[in-house]
């Protein structure tokens, strides 16, 4: 069984990069985190690019990543605003699976939650993350007006288990409970 202080849930910002040291100079998550996150070695469990925003998790040992990290192994869902209307038909077209330029992607589940204006509010789920996967699966199928449909805010809301539920750029240490919800084969 996982003990508590083995992983922890940390809320990526927008605009942070989810690496060690970025060449350009850019912000990462190691200069957002405390010290010890990254004298410790505390690694990320999976990536969030950039412009993504949400749940992620550290740990430090590399097989305990690679059982978070495995394909099918834990759904995540991703709260994701588009450009356009977003339907029921492409709701079915990205479950189903759409072209993209690297090939088929799909994703597991989509939950139309209404929208604003021009803005369409939708839950994706995810088995296993492929990168920019969903900015992919949302440039694949065309608004209303004929126009590729672009992603205008990305958030990682769920985890498996785990619910995103602290502040960004704040971290905190999973419960037993939590540790216990997770599958690691």
């Amino acid at each position: 069984m996982l003990e508590p202080s083995a992983i922890f849930l940390f809320h990526k910002p927008k605009g942070v990069t989810v690496t060690r040291d970025d060449e350009r100079g850019a912000r990462t998550v190691y200069d957002v985190l405390p010290a010890w996150v990254r004298e410790q070695g505390w690694i990320p469990v999976g990536r969030l690019d950039k412009d993504t925003r949400g749940l992620l998790l550290f740990v430090r040992d590399g097989k305990l990543m690679d059982a978070l990290s495995r394909p099918g192994a834990h759904a995540k869902i991703y709260e994701v605003w588009v450009r356009g209307r977003v339907t029921q038909a492409h709701a079915a077209a990205l479950e189903s699976g759409v072209q993209t330029p690297l090939g088929e992607m799909r994703a597991s589940d989509v939950e139309l939650k209404g929208g604003v204006g021009p803005k369409s509010r939708v839950l994706v789920t995810l088995e296993e993350g492929k990168n920019r996967q969903i900015r992919r699966l949302f440039a694949a199928i065309k608004d209303e007006k004929g126009r590729a449909m672009k992603v205008l805010d990305l958030k990682r809301v769920r985890f498996g288990p785990l619910k995103l539920d602290v502040p960004s750029g704040q971290w905190r240490w999973l419960t037993s409970l939590e540790c216990a919800g997770f599958r690691l084969r």
